[in-house]
């Protein structure tokens, strides 16, 4: 979900479980400015509790830099890469009615760009708006055949009670395997479906017949067990809870609010 803190979704849902929010798989957009400098826009630093997050170093990009707009003209290509840049840079400071706003007028010019289905998905996942993100994602599925933001499909069918198909979707991302990161955030939406029908006994079997890490976590792995930790807190097995919670404490002090979440349970 160090900086510890990642830039991580919005969520308006009603009724959802205290497991850590669902994930944004790509949530860094890599940009150019028009000189051609490199100029990574990073995300906020703050986040509320009970929020699981990556470290950048777990976080690949969506680049909005030399996207193909198809057969525009060239002056409109230059343009359209600008307001690309924009909206990137909108998303990146949560602006996200402005960036949808920016990404919608792209589209009307130059339709079939996966990156702007991708950026224009994941805002509209912060937003709230299911539907339309899985319009998108759709999309750029169909464009691309990739499984990357599979996990952020199933959470927005998980919003919406769409049982089989967010399950259809953790059998794809499973079955391509693209990382280890991605299939552990899948596992997390996934677990996070089964809690909210109230198979919590299911959903801790999920997370706890994932592979094991090795001799270092990654955040992937901290961010299972948070989840981990939070299921076995809502079973009444605060043994269990502790332990997993202090796993996560002794790896990364300052994730999400570990710390809190141990003291809290003596």
């Amino acid at each position: 979900m160090p900086k510890a803190t990642a830039v991580r979704a919005k969520t308006k849902g009603k009724g959802r479980p205290r497991i850590p929010p669902p994930p944004v798989i790509r949530d860094e957009v890599r940009i150019e400015r028009i000189d051609d400098r490199s100029t990574p826009v990073r995300g906020s630093s703050t986040r509320p509790p009970k929020r699981a997050t990556r470290s950048k170093r777990d976080r690949p990009t969506i680049d909005v830099a030399d996207v193909d707009f198809g057969d525009v003209p060239a002056a409109t290509a230059t343009k359209l890469g600008q307001r690309l840049v924009q909206a990137a840079a909108a998303f990146e400071a949560e602006r996200f009615t402005q960036a949808e706003r920016l990404l919608d007028s792209i589209d009307r010019l130059a339709p079939g760009v996966p990156e702007l289905y991708e950026l224009r998905a994941l805002t509209r996942y912060r937003l709230g708006r299911w539907m339309k993100a899985i319009a998108d994602l759709q999309r750029f599925y169909d464009l691309t055949g990739s499984v990357e933001q599979h996990p952020v499909w199933a959470d927005c069918c998980r919003a919406l009670r769409r049982w089989s198909r967010a399950e259809e979707l953790w059998r794809e991302l499973g079955d391509a395997s693209p990382s280890a990161e991605l299939v552990e955030e899948g596992r997390i939406v996934q677990a996070g479906g089964l809690a909210d029908r109230g198979r919590l006994d299911e959903a801790i079997q999920l997370l706890e017949r994932a592979p094991k890490p090795g001799r270092r976590p990654g955040i992937h792995h901290l961010r299972r067990w948070y989840a981990l930790g939070d299921l076995y807190e809502r079973t009444g097995d605060l043994a269990h809870s502790r332990r997993v919670f202090g796993d996560v404490l002794t790896v990364e002090p300052d994730f999400g609010d570990v710390a809190e979440r141990v003291a809290s349970l003596g």
